[in-house]
């Protein structure tokens, strides 16, 4: 069920053209939610701005600390040049190989 209706419109103003969007939501309350599917309550809560906002930072802060745990990662590898970048996948492909030459070295 599509509870959001989305209409545009173009409008002049100030001889520019501008892209209105209105938003029309029904209303959430106690009563309403209580005749949605959990399914559809979950898809209604998820539809908010405030809940797309807090997503979209809690994603960004897990893909920081990801790229933070690989740039960690590389600083452990021995390669030359120092300085050269490499993408993720180089770098566990790096790493796997730097771990099996070190469990080599032990098991001399």
């Amino acid at each position: 069920m599509d509870t959001s209706n989305y209409y545009t419109s173009y409008q002049q103003q100030n001889n520019c053209n501008f892209l209105q969007v209105t938003y029309n939501t029904p209303n959430l309350d106690p009563e309403y939610l209580k005749k949605l599917s959990k399914a559809e309550r979950r898809k209604q809560r998820r539809a908010t701005p405030k809940y797309r906002t807090m997503h979209a930072s809690r994603e960004r802060i897990r893909v920081e600390s990801f790229n933070n745990a690989f740039a960690k990662l590389r600083t452990l590898l021995p390669t030359l040049p120092i300085n050269k970048k490499l993408s993720k996948i180089e770098i566990l492909r790096i790493s796997i190989a730097y771990i099996n030459y070190l469990d080599n070295l032990l098991t001399l």
